[in-house]
């Protein structure tokens, strides 16, 4: 039995007169929406598909936690320049997701509706179709109120069911002044207020902010406010009526958030738990560990459905148990998966799959519509993608040359066939494995040949005279290929010694035509190509051209990247005339600190400047200095320099410049940047 049908046999063993079950999911909005969070709605979205199957109502419930507030700038948020005289991305922090600037100029009212219209989009493309919540909406609606006051008269309960999950002893007067509400402040919109008293009715609280306000706040008509996330989450299922949410590793260890908020629920809120499956996170080959939505690694749902279909990774999900961690291959691990997936769904197809294998392909698979009351699935049409990737990257993905290659090796795919896979076969071979494109080299490869003894030279020549003659099949040219060898070697009594000089032969060719040793299956690249457009390359009768001479001049190799740049010396510059005095408070108004650079970034259309991103002891600040031509950025990273911090902002290479560097320049030396030792700490102002 497949384990989304196990959940659903506990869901309605539960509540079995229940008229329709409810299955969530949810995930804040802090930056584009990673996959590993996606596993969040597979899960749910399996157990409301078994469900529906044993003949129940069942809907996907989704909220949007975009009422939480910003933690911290996702790495690629954090790139984005803000617009001259606003303010810098970090004064966010504590904010709503829903009350920041959207970063990006796509027409969004804020940051949150960016990330999530993003995400809604691509689960289109799944064909999971949810019933969405949007926390700021149903808080600031008033919706919530009575709970909220409800939480508030509850408060000191809350408190020890909290302090019994807690290692540490609570400190005296912590229970009478906690409080399990946070107040946005209406001045500085972040939720660093500190409810200072409540009235007897826990309807009215004053508070103070950090930031120095000061107000009264009514819980019955006030709504800018938010549970604390162990009350939220078991408030959230009483008013939804939920029936099963899964959960991360780190809600599902014993004492987190789930056993907690599972206490509340039942103590507070009268609600028993609804069933929970924890999750393990998921990973790329080759690395481990959970994703962050605000990490900046840009594994969206919608950049892998550049290249997996949107059946494979709900397949990937459907698969394996919740508790079982798995990867999405960027290696040439995603050919085997397509595989594997291609053999499953024709076993399906045929009727040919067993209880398990049913059940994972019915939770994958799209449906487009019913038929004598089954489910009809979009059709897969299941060219072999390691097939694809193969001809396709010969013949640069040219479509009608696929269509003739295809026909050439007797599988005669249609464009219309293939054309869902194509450009995820590109992207894979282009983005993530450029090592195996291949390409005809443009010339004879006079280098390799050289380095061939005779009966080596013999069976290109064999070869070559065998593709000019042609009038063969694809069956011929397999057999030929395997039998040029023995032709100038004899028959060889040791089976090993025969298999070795073939594969040393087949090597030979592949590094005379694409420069590689090895590559695709030989007889179907050399039945697959035009034979003019390599042929050529196998004829070494003739001298060598002027073209492939030129070809075979070494160029100078280039300095390596981390070495420093070189600048032409020449005579010192005149030494100049002191300027005019100044008095030491003119001097003291200039603010000198040694910052310590974070990152050194390239400037588009910039032959001179650098961004450097630096930490000044308080933030982060960015300035730009035209130092590209006497520095690398290996050069400039981790070290620590001389900023002059309070210089008025300017504008360079569109890039908004917060200060500027030290430096000394002269014809003599080029230009040198003043760096400071590093036991000097950040923020350290010079005087």
């Amino acid at each position: 039995m497949h384990w989304s049908d196990r959940i659903a046999q506990e869901i309605i063993r539960r509540r079995p007169d229940k008229e329709e079950y409810v299955c969530a999911a949810g995930i804040s909005p802090s930056g584009s929406i990673h996959i590993g969070n996606f596993r969040d709605i597979a899960t749910s979205y399996f157990v409301v598909k078994a469900l529906r199957r044993q003949g129940k109502k069942a809907r996907l419930l989704f909220s949007w936690d975009e009422f939480d507030r910003l933690r911290k700038i996702p790495v690629n948020v954090a790139k984005i320049a803000r617009p001259e005289g606003e303010r810098p991305w970090d004064e966010y922090i504590g904010y709503p997701y829903v009350d920041v600037p959207n970063p990006y100029d796509d027409g969004c009212p804020n940051y949150a509706k960016h990330f999530e219209n993003e995400f809604e989009e691509a689960m289109e493309r799944f064909g999971i179709h949810m019933d969405y919540r949007y926390q700021a909406e149903m808080n600031r609606s008033g919706k919530y109120a009575q709970y909220v006051i409800h939480a508030l008269k509850k408060r000191g309960e809350i408190f020890d069911i909290l302090d019994s999950f807690r290692t540490q002893s609570a400190q005296e007067g912590e229970r009478e002044n906690y409080y399990p509400v946070s107040i946005y402040c209406p001045h500085c919109g972040r939720d660093t207020t500190k409810i200072l008293s409540l009235s007897d009715d826990c309807t009215v609280a004053e508070y103070e902010c950090a930031c120095g306000h000061k107000g009264t706040f009514d819980f019955t008509k006030d709504f800018n406010c938010k549970l604390a996330w162990k009350i939220d989450w078991p408030m959230r299922w009483m008013y939804e009526g939920v029936d099963f949410e899964p959960g991360g590793k780190d809600h599902a260890s014993p004492g987190g958030s789930y056993d907690t908020s599972r206490v509340i629920a039942k103590k507070i809120f009268d609600f028993e738990a609804p069933i929970f499956q924890g999750y393990e996170f998921i990973g790329i080959k080759g690395a481990t560990g959970k994703m962050s939505g605000s990490s900046g690694l840009n594994l969206t749902p919608d950049t892998l459905l550049k290249l997996y279909q949107p059946e494979m990774i709900l397949w990937l999900y459907a698969k394996s148990e919740p508790t079982k961690a798995f990867d999405f291959c960027f290696d040439d691990g995603i050919l085997r998966q397509y595989f594997e997936f291609d053999k499953q769904y024709n076993d399906f197809m045929e009727g040919k799959g067993d209880e398990f294998l049913n059940t994972v392909m019915a939770n994958c698979l799209l449906e487009t519509g019913e038929e004598d009351g089954r489910p009809v699935y979009r059709k897969i049409e299941t060219v072999p993608m390691s097939l694809l990737v193969q001809l396709g990257s010969v013949v640069d993905f040219n479509v009608p040359m696929l269509e003739t290659v295809f026909g050439k090796i007797g599988q005669p795919f249609t464009y219309e066939q293939f054309k869902d896979r194509l450009d995820r076969a590109k992207y894979w071979l282009e983005q993530c494995s450029p090592e195996n494109v291949n390409r005809l080299r443009p010339y004879r490869n006079w280098e390799v040949y050289e380095t061939l003894n005779e009966e080596e030279k013999k069976e290109i020549a064999l070869l070559h005279d065998y593709i000019k003659n042609g009038g063969y099949d694809l069956d011929e040219l397999n057999q030929e290929l395997y039998a040029i060898p023995k032709k100038v070697m004899g028959e060889l009594q040791d089976p090993k010694e025969l298999k070795k000089i073939q594969g040393q032969f087949f090597k030979n060719v592949y590094r005379l035509l694409i420069d590689k040793e090895k590559g695709p299956r030989l007889y179907l690249f050399l039945y697959a190509i035009e034979p003019e457009k390599y042929v050529s390359l196998l004829d070494f009768s003739t001298p060598m051209t002027e073209e492939e001479k030129q070809s075979l001049i070494k160029e100078e190799p280039a300095p390596e990247e981390t070495e420093k740049k070189q600048v032409p010396l020449g005579d010192p510059d005149p030494v100049e005339p002191i300027r005019e005095e100044i008095d030491i408070e003119e001097f003291s108004r200039m603010d000198m600190r040694v910052c310590k650079v974070l990152k050194c970034t390239e400037i588009r259309k910039s032959h001179s400047c650098y961004k450097l991103t630096l930490f000044d002891g308080l933030k982060e600040r960015v300035i730009v200095s035209s130092i590209k031509s006497y520095y690398t950025p290996e050069e400039m990273i981790g070290k620590k320099i001389i900023v002059i911090a309070n210089l008025k902002p300017a504008r360079f290479s569109g890039v908004t410049s917060e200060g500027m560097l030290l430096a000394a320049t002269n014809n003599a030396c080029g230009c040198q940047v003043i760096f400071v030792d590093d036991i000097v700490p950040e923020g350290t102002r010079i005087c």
